[in-house]
């Protein structure tokens, strides 16, 4: 039996936790360098207790850039047996974790099956599921009932859950105020603030943090502050509304921290690319390190359908400068639920995007796959090349599809390829190239 309740706590106590163990390994660093990053809050292990079958990862910006994939069903796309293809084909693909969005039916189920057979780490919006699990309109939930749910989910084993806690009722005159284009545009975040301008009350997740903080600490439960004011345009990035909540969200990660609490902070949105890399900075300046949890940020307001793209050139520039975990976006965005090819598509996008921004930051071995791609290419080793891919299949279907007359040439050049005329003018060997 454990001798401590939290990995920030085992971490400042000086314990090395089973966790930590298979972080070092995976992350090329040695077991005392992730318990001191753990003890600073500068790197969260989610991991609830009650979660058996999780592979525990590392989340920091110091380590290799995690992938998040949302999935859940909602009241027009309701097929629980569609939703758990999703979680496998994005497990299979290297998605270190899922966040179940479900808005429609009896979730609970559905979590609990999650957490008994994905062993990425599962994340959860608790306010979601308050008007699903009581079946009540907003108005009618009372503080006490949301922070049952965050209790709720906690038991069920989730490793992480998004909690809006940063906004509160000074936030409803600052909306009002400042003339935002697309006002809020975070779903959790839209109904903290329609439940604080019903009931005239307080936001329960800011009123109540410290009972939430013994609920995590109970179940060692991961706190991702979510940011209800992320901007949903480029004309909203980087204004007065992100950057208030932004500074309390800071409060709350300390708050969170001396409970031994571990915390990750979320980020943008839509945002210009030059704005990128100083809201990277401002943010692990205000928050003291706290990995940053960013969505996208999408980089053009103008490119519904290839949403994937925009999130993907955003995550990259966002990674590269001190973001550690990216929410992937798929095509569908701002469109429909994913289908299974999006989820797919959303996923490579991001994971090319965190590959991208590992080799930039120097994270270890990151270049060891693309070196190992350059020298199969340089000598036509095709079965190599697809173990390098990060999508082989759809590499090597293109390749079939237009087959080349040469095998040692693809159907672009054919015998004007420069490797093949290299190779064998290095061997001293005639190079043909008409014949």
């Amino acid at each position: 039996m454990r001798n401590y309740a939290t990995q920030m706590e085992a971490a400042k106590k000086g314990i090395i936790t089973p966790e930590m163990e298979v972080v070092a390994k995976e992350e090329y660093r040695t077991t005392e360098d992730i318990r001191d990053l753990v003890a600073k809050g500068q790197v969260a292990i989610p991991a609830n207790k009650n979660h058996t079958s999780i592979h525990p990862y590392g989340v920091g910006s110091m380590l290799r850039t995690k992938i998040n994939v949302n999935l859940g069903v909602s009241r027009d796309c309701k097929d629980y047996d569609i939703e758990i293809k999703k979680v496998m084909a994005a497990v299979d693909m290297g998605a270190e974790a899922i966040m179940d969005l479900s808005s429609h039916g009896n979730t609970e189920p559905f979590r609990q099956k999650l957490v008994k057979e994905c062993p990425a780490m599962i994340g959860t919006v608790p306010i979601y599921d308050s008007v699903i699990h009581y079946q009540r309109d907003l108005s009618t939930l009372t503080a006490k009932d949301f922070v049952d749910v965050v209790r709720l989910h906690a038991k069920n084993g989730v490793d992480f859950v998004t909690l809006h806690c940063g906004i509160t009722r000074k936030t409803i005159g600052q909306i009002k105020k400042h003339k935002r284009k697309m006002n809020i545009v975070s779903r959790g975040g839209s109904m903290v603030f329609a439940w604080m301008s019903m009931t005239g009350e307080e936001n329960p997740f800011y009123e109540y943090y410290d009972e939430i903080l013994e609920i995590c600490r109970e179940y060692d439960l991961t706190v991702s502050l979510g940011d209800a004011c992320r901007p949903g345009c480029l004309s909203d990035a980087s204004d007065v509304c992100q950057m208030e909540e932004l500074v309390r969200l800071g409060e709350l990660t300390k708050r969170a921290w001396e409970k031994d609490v571990q915390v990750m902070v979320e980020g943008p949105g839509h945002m210009p690319m030059d704005e990128i890399a100083a809201n990277m900075k401002i943010q692990q300046k205000v928050c003291m390190g706290a990995p940053f949890y960013v969505l996208g940020p999408l980089v053009t307001d103008i490119a519904p359908g290839f949403d994937h793209i925009t999130a993907a050139i955003g995550g990259a520039i966002a990674a590269q400068n001190g973001a550690a975990f990216l929410c992937y976006v798929t095509p569908a965005e701002h469109l429909a639920l994913p289908n299974v090819e999006d989820v797919k598509q959303g996923i490579i996008a991001s994971k090319i995007a965190a590959h991208a921004a590992d080799i930039a930051k120097k994270v270890p071995h990151a270049m060891d796959q693309d070196n190992a791609m350059a020298e199969a290419r340089q000598c036509f080793d095709w079965d190599k090349q697809w173990e390098c891919a990060i999508d082989p299949e759809t590499a090597k279907q293109i390749r079939q599809d237009r087959a080349p007359e040469f095998e040692d040439t693809c159907s672009m050049c054919g015998k004007f390829c420069a490797v093949r005329s290299m190779n064998k003018a290095l061997a001293g060997e005639y190079i043909d190239i008409l014949g």
